[in-house]
């Protein structure tokens, strides 16, 4: 832990109370991470110090690019694919996918149409021996389902965690035995059962042969990628190898819905028209009322009683409700439907839902990548999706690692 600083050791170096560093963090500003045991904030000391650095006026450079050329073909096999999100993002940074496993039928169909090429593993994880791959991945990748585990005994191992599919992640990762393994999942992983499960999910992947580096929670909009999304990424290292992980760099720059949906740098062209869901006419009524950036509370009191209902009684902001999206604010973390009351994300100018590519849009796809199925299946197909961009910067980080391991092995 030489190269991270508690909370406390930061504070006292910047001169900030723990309460803005907390702040800081959720604001994307200055990033923690999460020591694995524990899981209390920790902070890499070189970015504490550019930090420090630039409260002090100095001049300094800061790194813009986490982009890293792969020095040889570093093979991937990715694990709940979904409609590739993630894949994709990988593929944009240089990584090889050879094969992808899925279960949904729809999301297989939208791999097998975008990328004939890649070999897509139909069906359930459980159904599927991964030992032909054994010594030939240099990643296994995947965003598992948050289940919770039986906590029998003391300290909870693979056997305990058997039916669940991180059961099968780990599965894999020990059949496979690749230097790296990569897991991503929702923030909520890191309070779910008191935190339970991330330990046991740590303490199984160490029973296997790996650590497990600093939990951190990426925000989305920190890696070019125009929406409020956050995830969980577990990064775990193979035993025998002494190198560090470093997670990739945030960039200062925020991309807004605007960027998402019109030309400039992140799209070379406006989105393309698309087919869409729409608002029964009861609801567009009230949602025509809603001015951009607004939500139920703009809206007149009567108005308000009676589209909420007894939610007006209740406590808590229900932000999600009736929101329409400002063209200067990035989009709030998109849903597997986009039209629910309790999330909506409606378009800033016209009443009406996201299209099926303005959604892939804020999702970084690109404009080709085609997605199959009824509409409903598209949605959830997108919605599912870890964002392209940051798949993308995740596997910078995923290759910085690697050409440094081979790097070595070359030496020895």
């Amino acid at each position: 832990m030489k190269e991270y600083l508690s909370l406390s050791e930061t504070s006292k170096l910047i001169g900030k109370s723990k309460e803005t560093l907390r702040r800081w963090d959720r604001d994307g500003k200055l990033n923690a991470v999460r020591e694995p045991i524990s899981n209390y904030r920790v902070y890499e000391k070189a970015k504490v110090q550019t930090l420090f650095a630039n409260l002090l006026g100095e001049n300094i450079e800061e790194e813009t690019s986490n982009f890293v050329k792969a020095k040889k073909d570093y093979k991937v096999l990715e694990l709940f694919a979904g409609a590739g999100g993630f894949a994709v993002g990988m593929e944009k940074s240089g990584l090889k996918c050879v094969a992808l496993n899925e279960i949904d039928k729809w999301a297989c169909q939208t791999l097998r149409q975008n990328r004939p090429a890649w070999k897509v593993l139909e069906g359930d994880i459980r159904a599927f021996d991964f030992t032909e791959y054994k010594d030939k991945v240099d990643v296994v990748t995947g965003g598992f389902p948050c289940q919770a585990f039986s906590y029998a005994g003391k300290k909870l191992g693979l056997a305990d965690a058997r039916g669940t599919l991180f059961y099968e992640f780990a599965r894999v990762v020990k059949e496979v035995n690749p230097p790296i393994c990569i897991g991503e999942n929702v923030r909520g992983l890191l309070s779910h059962a008191n935190g339970k499960t991330l330990q046991g999910m740590i303490s199984i992947l160490s029973e296997i042969g790996y650590n497990v580096a600093p939990v951190q929670v990426l925000k989305a909009i920190n890696f070019k990628v125009p929406q409020k999304r956050e995830r969980l990424i577990l990064v775990a290292i193979r035993k025998d190898i002494d190198l560090q992980y470093y997670y990739p760099k945030p960039y200062k720059k925020v991309y807004n819905l605007e960027d998402a949906l019109k030309k400039g740098d992140l799209f070379c062209n406006n989105v393309p028209k698309s087919k869409g869901a729409k608002y029964p006419e009861s609801k567009k009524q009230v949602l025509d009322l809603v001015p951009p950036k607004g939500y139920w509370r703009d809206l007149p009191i009567e108005v308000q009683k009676q589209f909420m209902g007894k939610s007006f009684y209740l406590g808590g902001g229900k932000t999600g409700m009736a929101r329409r999206i400002g063209w200067d604010e990035p989009c709030l973390t998109l849903t597997c439907s986009p039209a629910q009351k309790q999330t909506e994300r409606c378009h800033p100018d016209e009443t009406r839902p996201f299209t099926i590519r303005e959604y892939a849009r804020i999702q970084t796809f690109p404009d080709d990548w085609e997605f199959s199925g009824s509409l409903a299946q598209q949605y959830k197909q997108i919605g599912n999706a870890v964002p392209v961009n940051l798949g993308c910067e995740v596997g910078y980080s995923i290759i910085k690692f690697l050409n440094k391991y081979y790097d070595l092995n070359s030496k020895s």
